[in-house]
């Protein structure tokens, strides 16, 4: 057809692509999200992978799902339903069909559903989009197997590698729905497969045969559409998940403060990410070690942090229980560590690709002995850039281990992240051993504005010295089992944590007159963020406290919480913020707002009982 097509103008839009967990569907998801993140748009991205490591083709337990949110203005979450969903096989449709809107355009590949297909998937008739009660009109079915066959029918690739490449079918297909430039895609891909150009044009022409079959087909349910960016930032953009933009807010931190940057690390699921792309950057002088479990990663850190480098050890739940031991060496010999914890269902293997908030209670007083210890939770895939950058000069001019909280929400899914000037970030000075104590030093003198004890990195001649697990003399350093001393030392430390100072607790919206205040920690700021703003838009007066710095607390905790009348909590776990905060805050009793499913808050739920307080 060659009319002229009518392009229609879009705040927002969400898209979900779905099928097996071989089918490519999170690289797909990756591109158009950096696509649109390029152009501009405000994006938010939610990966669901399957708990299986590779279950049954075509089996409904192994869907691996993708969405992304993209916004004209700000988006805050990946959306609750999406606008259009992709369903590379009948498994996918029968389980993803519940996560898009009723009028949601789908699109699936006609050549995944005959009858095995069909009987995988558990359905009763070969009439599946009536059994679903989907409007058929609402359906793009095309033989997507076939035409990327046909696409690829004189590449000389074998059939299995030709079918990979099913998922750049679907995405140039998106593409063109959304009218979208595919320079940046070919980009991505010719970036990706650099060292397999042949493999990179395969796709690459597969993308292309995507978008000339939405724009030579014109189906009936389809419409073009533009989604223009109303609030363009100059600058250099791109698409990043957490767990990326934490270990390059750990490379910045490393930069500023003159450090060689040190990870020890054990790989599990959702934190290994972080470990993958710090073993990219040798460059920068990042040393990477994978070790052989969580004990050994978190102290090799600390002896990496003895020996004066930034120190940094990722895990997730499960790691946390076993490096608590090396993580109170580390308060005791009180050296600059970063813990990373990417959150994950729990508890024991739990669910391990899924998403809570569950390890709050423990990262902060899962130890034995008085140990306290810095926790912030960064709030969104782009603030990890920022939390971790701010946790490593916390860590390093506190002298002290500080645990940094993402999950596997925030670490998976991306944003678009604008690329940041170093030199605008604050400096980074770790408190080293002043010159003029040299001959007099012990090793716990300490700074007299921070309370922390100064560092002396070795190879410092004059300034040799021990550390170790054992209590020590505040004033020589020597091994002391003295009860006044231990008493002196367990204040010591505790009054250093304390004295760190962090930014106000911020609140937005109503925050003069609100009738409820909304009380969140770390990942759920987006959700509760798009819940105020709609119980706002209703005409309700509604405030939002997102808490980024949990210890210490910020300074005017008590004085915003005790602010307002009625006061809810909203965590993903069983209320372990609001316990901590009934214990820090006196006469503080809020409602209740607790979900542990492994999936991120629906905004609509969180809206609905939300209104119940009122």
């Amino acid at each position: 057809m060659s009319e002229q097509l009518d392009i229609q103008e879009l705040e927002q839009v969400v898209v979900r692509f779905s099928g097996d967990s071989g089918d490519g569907m999170q690289l797909a998801g990756n591109i158009f999200s950096t696509v649109s993140a390029t152009v501009g748009n405000s994006i938010s991205t939610f990966p669901d992978y399957p708990a299986d490591i590779r279950a049954p083709q075509g089996s409904l337990t192994g869907v691996s799902g993708f969405q992304v949110h993209i916004g004209a203005g700000q988006v805050y979450t990946p959306g609750d339903l999406c606008d259009v969903l992709v369903a590379m096989n009948a498994a996918a449709f029968k389980t993803q069909l519940r996560y898009a809107k009723p009028n949601a355009t789908i699109i699936i590949d006609t050549d995944s559903f005959g009858k095995k297909d069909l009987e995988k998937a558990e359905f009763n008739t070969e009439d599946y989009i009536a059994e679903m009660g989907v409007d058929p009109d609402r359906v793009i079915a095309c033989p997507l197997t076939t035409m990327v066959k046909d696409a690829l029918a004189d590449s000389g690739m074998d059939v299995k590698s030709v079918l990979k490449c099913r998922n750049m079918f679907a995405l140039g297909l998106v593409c063109w729905l959304f009218s979208r430039d595919l320079d940046v895609a070919f980009n991505f891909l010719r970036e990706k497969f650099a060292k397999k150009p042949a493999i990179a044009e395969a796709n690459i022409k597969v993308i292309q045969a995507g978008y000339d079959y939405g724009h030579n087909t014109h189906s009936s349910a389809m419409n073009v559409y533009r989604i223009e960016s109303k609030e363009k930032k100059p600058g250099r953009y791109m698409d990043i998940t957490g767990n990326k933009a934490t270990a390059y807010g750990f490379i910045a931190a490393a930069e500023k403060a003159g450090l060689q940057l040190y990870l020890g690390s054990y790989p599990i699921t959702p934190a290994t990410d972080v470990l993958h792309e710090l073993s990219k950057h040798k460059s920068l002088g990042v040393k990477t070690v994978q070790c052989e479990d969580e004990i050994s990663g978190c102290a090799s850190a600390v002896g990496a942090s003895f020996a004066g480098a930034l120190a940094v050890t990722s895990t997730s739940g499960p790691g946390i229980c076993l490096k608590s031991e090396a993580m109170n060496l580390a308060v005791i010999m009180e050296l600059p560590l970063v813990v990373l914890d990417v959150q994950r269902g729990g508890p024991a293997t739990g669910l391990p690709t899924k998403s809570e908030q569950t390890d709050l209670l423990q990262v902060l007083f899962g130890r034995n002995g008085e140990s306290p210890m810095p926790v912030m939770a960064a709030l969104s895939p782009t603030d990890c850039f920022d939390a971790a950058y701010e946790a490593s000069k916390m860590a390093l001019e506190h002298m002290t281990p500080v645990v940094l909280l993402t999950d596997a929400f925030i670490a998976n899914g991306s944003g678009a992240f604008k690329l940041p000037k170093l030199e605008e970030y604050p400096e980074i000075k770790p408190p080293y051993v002043p010159e003029e104590l040299r001959g007099s030093w012990t090793p716990y003198q300490r700074d007299a504005e921070t309370g922390s004890r100064y560092w002396a990195v070795p190879g410092r001649e004059g300034f040799e010295h021990i550390l170790g697990g054992l209590e020590k003399d505040n004033k020589t350093g020597a091994i002391s089992t003295n009860p006044e001393n231990h008493d002196l030392m367990t204040r010591l430390r505790a009054e250093k944590i304390a004295r760190i100072q962090v930014p106000d607790l911020n609140v937005e919206g109503d925050k003069d007159d609100a009738d409820l205040l909304i009380v969140g920690f770390g990942s759920t700021y987006g959700h509760l963020h798009a819940a105020m703003d709609e119980l706002r838009a209703a005409g309700k007066k509604v405030a939002l406290a997102q808490f980024k710095y949990i210890n210490p607390l910020p300074a005017n905790t008590a004085d915003v919480l005790k602010r307002y009348a009625r006061v809810v909590v909203a965590e993903q776990n069983m209320g372990q913020l609001a316990a901590y905060l009934r214990m820090k805050i006196d006469h503080f009793t809020p409602a209740q707002f607790n979900e542990v499913k492994g999936q991120p808050f629906v905004v609509s739920e969180l809206v609905e009982a939300f209104e119940k307080l009122f």
